[in-house]
């Protein structure tokens, strides 16, 4: 894939935040698969929207996605599917951003000892991004003098939801910008409103700094942050496209926000002004304005995505991209349907939704933070069915792909190929299957399901037992790195309590390891 023209600096690094759990924008949103992945507005995620963006900004060997353990194959999966070929730093823990930057910084000095850092949130909306990439450009001078340059966004109406930026004398020398005299934390609306007719901006959360400055102003103002940063990145570990820090010691940094760790105590911080339109998708009514497919029939402020249809409704969002949603005389909502849960809210009171999630989490819901649908390295699988001791999973495996060596303590399986070609591993024994062909794998065989063919295979697969867990695992090889996987090692080690010895086909899988 041909890279776009580059419009900023030669020494300009983009770092790519792919953090944060995305709860805001529950139930399509997950912890597991948050809201930069997620189609919003248009046919792109906001990743790849960002990464579009930050493509325009520097090449893709000074481009670097910061993202963690969870989502490291969702990330890379955005990354091949756009032909990116940059760095993943992955973050064995989530830090906040400060952590995520000093170690981003120091990863693109030894690089480039001249570098400057334009960071990006990997879940904002921006709809031009050639007129983002000119204010990033005219950013940079001042940056390399020194300044830690922010982006303010020149409002179009009174936001509660985002902070202010109070713009103070210009920058002087010939450099672009002002110095910023304040940082605005969310007001009232009546304080909004007064901050915009008084000219401030508001806070995009996106800037530009030399990597070196931002390193000097970490270890000024939160020096914990920093030291932690350098003690975790002196061990990196090139893993392919992956680059391993020290999980250990970037757990002894302070969980902090740059905001609060840097720009709200730096004494030479300025701002550009950024006249496009900006979102952070920070609530269902943000993406109602940002929606890509407006009502088709009355203009009474309806919008929404998928097959849906208004009758008499006014200002109300809907999201249904599954089946034929009809909204019948609705004002003021935003309903969000997804396979396992519906969301219908109030527009004043959908920046509650979070809350919503942390009940849901504390009743053990699974809703709260994992789809019905689930990606994986290999593909992914989707639970169609489900009862007390079965379950029925619709399973794609992507071209060359392979799921791990395993076996299960408590459920048996059967697939059944529907398309494309699956070679089978069975205990001793090795198999392909076609479409409309089927096998079974008893409960405790050690088992894999590969894809040999050029086209994507989709089987069914139907659980039966007495367990029928994600955590019902244990890992003998994986072609993804997945071992040792504490989580299900741990969880197996119980089951095993239960069930007895491990199966004879276990140990002799064990022993080629």
């Amino acid at each position: 894939m041909t890279e776009p023209s580059r419009l900023a600096h030669q020494h300009l690094f983009a770092v790519v935040l792919c953090g944060g759990s995305g709860t805001r924008l529950w139930p399509l949103s997950r912890l597991e698969y948050p809201k930069q992945f997620v189609s919003i507005a248009g046919d792109q995620s906001l990743l790849e929207m960002t990464l579009a963006r930050a493509r325009l900004l520097a090449p893709d060997k000074r481009l670097l996605c910061v993202a963690g353990e969870m989502h490291r194959f969702l990330t890379q999966d955005t990354l091949d599917a756009m032909g990116v070929d940059a760095k993943l730093l992955l973050e064995p823990a989530p830090r906040n951003t400060a952590p995520a930057l000093g170690c981003a910084a120091l990863w693109a000095l030894s690089v480039d000892r001249d570098a400057v850092l334009t960071c990006l949130p990997a879940d904002h909306h921006i709809a031009d991004g050639e007129a983002f990439a000119r204010v990033v450009g005219e950013a940079v001078p001042a940056a390399e003098a020194g300044w830690w340059m922010t982006l303010g966004v020149t409002p179009d109406h009174a936001s509660t939801a985002y902070g202010y930026i109070a713009a103070g004398a210009a920058l002087g020398d010939g450099l672009a910008g002002n110095q910023v005299q304040r940082f605005i934390e969310k007001p009232d609306h009546e304080t909004a409103t007064q901050l915009i007719a008084d000219g401030h901006l508001w806070n995009a959360g996106i800037f530009v700094v030399r990597a070196d400055k931002l390193l000097e102003a970490l270890a000024r103002y939160a020096p914990a942050v920093v030291d932690a940063c350098k003690a975790a990145m002196a061990s990196l570990a090139a893993d392919g496209r992956f680059l391993r820090m020290d999980g250990q010691a970037i757990s002894a940094s302070p969980a902090i926000s740059i905001d609060y760790a840097v720009l709200e105590n730096h004494d030479r911080i300025g701002v550009l002004p950024f006249a496009g339109s900006w979102s952070d998708v920070g609530s269902w009514n943000a993406v109602a304005e940002v929606a890509a497919v407006p009502s088709p029939d009355d203009g009474r402020g309806n919008r929404g995505e998928g097959d849906i249809r208004f009758v008499d409704c006014h200002n109300t969002y809907l999201y249904s991209p599954g089946r034929l949603t009809v909204a019948l005389g609705l004002d003021d909502l935003v309903v969000i349907d997804t396979p396992d849960a519906l969301l219908v809210a109030r527009k004043d009171r959908a920046e509650a939704v979070r809350g919503i999630v942390d009940a849901l989490k504390g009743e053990g819901r699974e809703e709260a933070q994992g789809h019905r649908r689930v990606k994986r390295p290999w593909g992914s699988f989707e639970s169609i069915d489900r009862g007390e001791r079965f379950q029925v999973k619709r399973i794609t495996v992507k071209p060359g792909a392979s799921l791990s060596l395993q076996y299960h303590h408590h459920r048996a399986e059967h697939w059944i190929v529907v398309n494309g070609t699956a070679q089978v591993t069975c205990n001793d024994s090795v198999f392909t299957l076609s479409a409309n062909e089927s096998t079974y794998i008893p409960c405790g065989a050690v088992h894999r399901l590969e894809n040999p063919g050029e086209d994507l295979l989709e089987l069914i697969e139907v659980q039966s037992g007495s367990y029928l867990g994600e955590d019902d695992m244990v890992r003998l090889e994986d072609t993804y790195g997945r071992l040792p996987d504490e989580a299900i090692r741990n969880d197996a080690r119980a089951h095993k309590a239960d069930a007895g010895d491990e199966p004879a086909a276990v140990k002799r899988a064990k022993g080629p390891r």
